[in-house]
């Protein structure tokens, strides 16, 4: 305890310069800890919206916790459209029994009432379409009790019971997970790991820098300290003293500073990405790593970095050598190379790796090897290029240069740290989001959409196949099956004209009009039921009720077909049907569905989506290849990365301004020696540019290297099409040479002009 307050006493007594640099140390912790308290609120928000998805879902009677394909009418009905690139979810509720009221409403919906989120309210006042997705009349909003996030598009329709065919018998609301989570499980873990490499790891050394500012004159404090008796271990408590107080005051602001944070961006939002600032709130687990293990660090930082003056005070004092970095800090780079390089090869040989929990498992720790590798290799590597161009330069500037990262690399690890693994973390950060890019993406000029024809009127059939946006239609059905048969499969049926069809697909060849066809896709194979010759049957239902049994024959002769969706509506072996070919009023009576084709602009689709709603606005639509739910989770994911990287960027800068500050100050004494000895302030410039700029530029090179083959070896891991990212190696090549000039214009004022000779009079 002596030690600790010993500790404190040189801290408050030591001079304006030790207050300036505690202030230093605790603004820098205060930034690291209101990064790190950013990063672990993230999961707390995703958490606490999902906890209100959950417990707004529809109790239906089904035992399934969801309102879908439920046979007669019912009380409760799900259905969720894009809008633009968002999921608009409908709620149609009808009263049957007593049902309190969904959360977030103070009433149960009456027919013809509508309940809407305050967005969703906004959006009606301007684009007048969106009323026919909500028949009825706006009776209020739906609060936050009820909504994940301000943003949501979320509304409650009330109708009769007789209008819900297809809706599932509800029996209250709340179920124990949300039917569509913001961040599914496994996305989740894909962010957790990503952040981890560009927040967390930086932040370590960011705020092991912040511990140790001045580490030279302090050390050079503590040796006298020892050398006036102090034993080992307190020398080292008094030093971990200030480094402690300094982090404890830090996280103390940086919970501060998170405060203010989350309760000013929660309210403006991030692009794609709003929550309420109660969902930000810091839990009682986070707060506690904050402040206790911050200080911790600082703790552990403070003893190591006074075990040199505690063990050798003579040594520092009179600023011996340091010896040169041993070559163990090497061991964790290459393991990780081992595991990168693995999968590289595995990606490139085609032997795609398919157990995918070992994979999660051991990428993670590849990834971590190689950046502590980064981190600790960095003074070797930098030791020994700066030896070989000293004894191969001409140039004095250069000569000084090499000379002094020769004689202390461990100034390289300081300075260039930060900003090589913002650069690793970058290309990390680019295989996620090329992974994310590869799914739930509607690449087709077109949109298809399907709905099911079960119990819809003729009537209702031919207005959806006139909505405006709608340029082609056609109807899908599939032959009865015998269940006590299964040997003998179905085949697909595609009812529609020539004319249909080249409106549905440009490539339609050799179709006659009122001639049945076996359509053949290019680069698919014929399904085995399809075979020439072959019958099956098609039951048919008109309007009252009657059925009909017409068989289907396998025709010989074959229509050329492709279209240009996503997920091909008709693959090879189905037959085309002539309308004509069906009795008049009749039509197929088990899974039949239209499909309808129209432009996929956004603002078309949403136009589409509108027009169908206007005819019946509790049909079931599916736009094949685009998935709202999954577009929006994508859409979080990217801005979080966003917040990840800016939070690199600024933890990574940070720490270069700290540490590169901070070498300037300690080298004060040098610089003011080889100024009287006459050397030139343009020649000291040149000095200080080349001590920063040759091992950033070292580790940078390595970054980019490293950073690539994670990356490969991540999308290989991962499973998709895309394994060797090429498009995004000269953004990363231009973010490393742009570090690169900060660095070196950074580098510039920390010589000044004039000559304090005090400097070497109290060294």
């Amino acid at each position: 305890m002596k030690e600790l307050l010993l500790g404190l006493r040189l801290l408050l007594g030591s001079g304006r310069g030790s207050r300036v640099r505690f202030l230093l140390m605790v603004v820098g912790s205060g930034i690291g800890v209101c990064c790190l308290a950013v990063v672990l609120a993230i999961p707390g928000i995703l958490a606490a919206q999902d906890a209100r998805k959950a417990a707004r879902e529809p109790d239906c009677s089904n035992g399934r916790g969801g309102c879908l394909s439920t046979v007669g009418n019912g009380s409760a009905l799900y259905r969720m459209d894009p809008y633009d690139s968002e999921p608009l979810t409908r709620i149609f509720l009808a009263q049957v029994g007593s049902v309190d009221a969904p959360p977030g409403l103070g009433e149960f919906p009456g027919p013809g009432e509508v309940f809407v989120s305050p967005r969703l309210h906004a959006l009606l006042r301007s684009d007048h379409g969106l009323a026919r997705l909500l028949p009825g009349e706006e009776k209020g909003l739906i609060s936050a009790q009820g909504l994940a996030h301000p943003d949501e598009l979320y509304a409650y329709v009330g109708v009769r019971p007789a209008e819900l065919k297809g809706g599932g018998h509800m029996s209250g609301f709340g179920w124990e997970e949300a039917r569509f989570p913001t961040v599914e499980p496994s996305t989740l873990d894909i962010l957790r790991f990503t952040l981890a490499g560009v927040v967390l790891l930086p932040l370590a050394v960011f705020l092991s820098v912040c511990a140790r500012l001045s580490a030279a004159s302090r050390m050079r404090r503590l040796a006298a300290l020892r050398l006036l008796g102090l034993s080992r271990k307190g020398t080292q408590r008094v030093n971990a003293a200030e480094t402690v107080a300094a982090a404890l005051l830090g996280a103390v602001l940086g919970l501060g500073a998170y405060w203010v944070v989350n309760e000013s961006v929660s309210r403006i939002g991030l692009p794609g990405f709003k929550w309420y600032p109660a969902d930000g709130s810091l839990s009682v687990t986070t707060c506690l790593v904050c402040l206790v293990g911050c200080p911790a660090l600082a703790w552990f930082v403070g003893r190591v970095g006074a075990k040199k003056a505690a063990a050798n005070p003579l040594a520092v004092r009179r600023s011996a050598v340091e010896k040169p970095p041993r070559l163990w800090g090497l061991l964790p780079l290459v393991p990780g190379l081992a595991i990168v390089v693995g999968y590289c090869v595995a990606g490139a040989t085609g032997n795609v790796p398919t157990d995918t929990s070992f994979s999660a498992i051991l990428m993670p720790l590849a990834v971590v090897l190689v950046g502590t590798g980064l981190v600790l290799s960095l003074p070797i590597l930098s030791r020994v290029l700066a030896r070989q161009v000293a004894r191969a330069t001409n140039s004095l500037s250069l000569g000084l240069a090499m000379r002094r990262n020769e004689m202390e690399p461990g100034g390289a690890l300081r300075v260039a740290t930060g900003l090589v693994l913002l650069v690793y973390a970058a290309s990390l950060t680019q295989g996620v989001l090329i992974e994310l890019d590869q799914v739930s993406k509607n690449t087709a000029p077109v949109q298809l959409y399907t709905m099911p024809l079960d119990d819809v009127p003729e009537k209702t059939e031919r207005a959806l196949t006139k909505v405006p946006g709608v340029r082609g239609h056609a109807v899908l059905a599939r032959s009865w099956t015998d269940p006590d048969h299964a040997e003998r499969p179905s085949i697909n049926v595609v009812i529609a004209t020539c004319a249909q069809l080249h409106r549905m697909a440009p490539v339609v060849e050799d179709c006659v009009e009122g001639r049945p066809a076996r359509l053949s896709v290019p680069g698919q194979t014929y399904d085995d039921a399809s075979r020439p010759g072959t019958s099956h049957p098609l039951h048919l239902r008109n309007a009252d009720g009657k059925q009909r049994v017409v068989p289907v024959r396998v025709p010989s002769r074959t229509v050329r077909y492709h279209d240009e969706t996503d997920a091909q509506m008709a693959g090879s072996g189905a037959v085309l049907l002539p309308p004509s070919a069906l009795p008049a009023g009749f039509r197929p009576e088990e899974r039949v569905r239209l499909a309808l084709l129209g432009s996929a602009a956004p603002g078309a689709v949403t136009s589409v989506l509108e027009g169908i709603a206007g005819v019946d606005p509790t049909i079931e639509v599916e736009t094949a290849g685009l998935d709202p739910a999954s577009l929006q989770q994508i859409t979080v994911i990217k801005t979080l990365l966003a917040v990840g990287m800016v939070l690199g960027l600024v933890i990574g800068v940070a720490a270069y301004l700290v540490a590169a500050t901070d070498r300037a100050v300690e080298r004060r004494p040098q610089v003011t020696a080889l100024a009287l000895l006459g050397a030139r302030p343009r020649t000291l410039r040149a000095v200080q540019v080349a001590q920063v700029v040759l091992p950033l530029t070292i580790g940078l090179v390595l970054a980019v290297v490293t950073g690539k083959m994670s990356e490969s070896s991540y999308l290989v891991t991962g499973g998709g099409a895309v394994f060797w990212d090429g498009a995004g190696l000269p953004l990363l090549l231009a973010s490393a040479l742009g570090v690169v000039i900060v660095a070196a214009l950074g580098a510039l004022p920390l010589v000044g002009r004039k000559i304090d000779p005090e400097l070497i009079r109290r060294d």
